[in-house]
């Protein structure tokens, strides 16, 4: 078991998405990840990409990675498993499974580490090991390939921290990480928990995850090493629409994931989920707002209505995480995989598409879409940040209040918890040290507040307010 904690401080980051140079040779990414206030970068390496055959390796895509982030930033690499000859799944990308020799595997991943011994702080055995298209195996053997991981991360960088594969919300879990927390206790150094759906249930989802280790005697810290919002399953109502989508792909799952294979041969080919989701989009006009704004090329409205609310939960999520005590948060994700692929007639374009913080422009990651700008607002006023408390409101229970300690001096963050964004504010007075107040919310828009005896004036809307001396 290693005893090396996660590095002091808080640090926002952000996921570059399910590949870095699989495609090709890899984007830049250096200036739009810092732009975004970024202290930690998350990339998925594939085994299939770094040793494409056995003893033959190929470290591009890794030194590329290294040379583009020669600063303080934290590097995690997430390891797919993903092998055209050394799984028992021949794939190059999804979905990932048990290696058919471990000590073949073990042996990869201790090169790997090397080669990037002191430069990554992070390394993570696969990804999501409850979901079937992420991991083609049972949790036994998830946790039998996590050990040689582990092993082999320790001798080529002991230094280096492990990170089990993340902890999705719901889903199929099937007891996963429950056995996982039970027998890995020794073979993983960080807790990685997924914080999608309501976002009103992610310290519950940090408890939770604690209680998982603290039943076997244990404690890890936790990150999350992927979160945001909305998604489209937080709306119940839209399930009936797009439920044709949903039972094409839950008979395409329904042996486990045996007949799925994602591999970059087959990039750009339809889904098997495709015809519903033509018949999907051609309904579009008929289709609620919620289900609407999740598709391409929907009507401006209801794109600006999800801008707008994937703004406000970038500040919540980051908050009620940051209150639970987790220090590392990851939002998925930098931009699309590649320039060129259009992916609008898959289910995960549907659930994950529009989470792109950033897009491509004349060939280059540079466009900015509005959560773009939240995250580095929030990342702005909070790196260093020491102590989020909420405060205790009794009789306003609709009110999420926090108190921020920072070296730069105190911040408040505060919400009301409504569904209509549009709700008229609540007026509330907070204890305050200072003579003046500067506030702005999730939107970057200035907030007018008041000053007086000790006290500052918030209007409390469900749109979070950002309050600075």
């Amino acid at each position: 078991m290693n005893n090396v904690d996660i590095p002091a401080g808080i640090r926002f980051g952000v996921v570059r998405g399910i590949s870095y140079g699989l495609f090709g040779p890899p984007d830049p990414i250096a200036e739009p990840v810092r732009e975004l206030g970024a202290g930690v970068l998350r990339c998925y390496l594939y085994w299939s990409q770094l040793e494409p055959e056995r003893g033959h390796y190929v470290w591009d895509a890794l030194d590329t990675l290294l040379a583009e982030f020669p600063g303080d930033e934290e590097i995690w690499i997430t390891v797919s498993s993903a092998s055209w000859w050394g799984t028992r799944r021949a794939t190059d990308m999804l979905p990932p499974s048990p290696a058919l020799d471990p000590e073949v595997f073990g042996e990869f991943v201790r090169r790997l580490v090397a080669r990037g011994r002191g430069r990554v702080t992070y390394w993570q055995c696969d990804n999501e090991p409850s979901i079937p298209i992420l991991w083609a195996g049972t949790a036994a053997e998830y946790a039998a390939q996590l050990k040689v991981f582990a092993a082999a991360v320790r001798e080529s960088d002991p230094s280096a921290l492990v990170v089990m594969g993340g902890q999705p919300p719901g889903g199929p879990e099937t007891g996963v990480f429950e056995h996982l927390a039970e027998h890995c206790r020794d073979d993983f150094d960080v807790f990685d928990v997924h914080l999608y759906g309501n976002p009103y249930e992610i310290p519950d989802r940090i408890a939770a995850a604690r209680a998982l280790m603290a039943a076997h005697g244990y404690q890890k810290p936790v990150v999350a090493g992927e979160y945001n919002g909305p998604l489209v399953v937080q709306y119940p109502d839209v399930f009936a629409e797009f439920g044709p989508v949903l039972s094409q792909v839950t008979a395409t799952m329904a042996d486990g994931g045996d007949t799925w294979i994602a591999s970059t041969k087959e990039a750009g080919k339809p889904t098997p989920e495709h015809d519903a989701m033509v018949a999907l989009y051609a309904r579009m006009p008929e289709l609620s707002p919620q289900l609407q704004m999740f598709l391409a090329d929907c009507p401006e409205e209801y794109e600006q209505l999800r801008h707008r609310e994937n703004c406000r939960e970038i500040v919540q999520r980051n908050v009620l995480a940051l209150a639970s005590g987790v220090r590392r948060t990851l939002c998925w994700n930098l931009a699309p995989e590649t320039a060129d692929l259009d992916y609008r007639y898959a289910i995960m374009h549907l659930m994950f598409d529009k989470f792109k913080l950033m897009d491509y422009a004349n060939g280059a990651i540079s466009h900015r879409y509005p959560a773009a700008d939240t995250l580095a607002l929030t990342a702005g006023l909070l790196h260093d940040a020491h102590e989020i408390t909420r405060r205790e409101l009794p009789d306003r229970p609709d009110l999420y209040v926090f108190d921020i300690t920072r070296d730069r001096g105190p911040l408040v963050v505060a919400w009301a918890r409504n569904a209509d964004e549009f709700a008229a504010p609540v007026d509330y007075d907070h204890p305050w040290p200072a003579a003046t107040a500067h506030a702005v919310d999730a939107y970057g828009r200035p907030v007018a507040v008041t000053v007086r005896n000790g006290r500052v004036h918030i209007p409390v809307s469900p749109v979070p307010v950002l309050l600075t001396a």
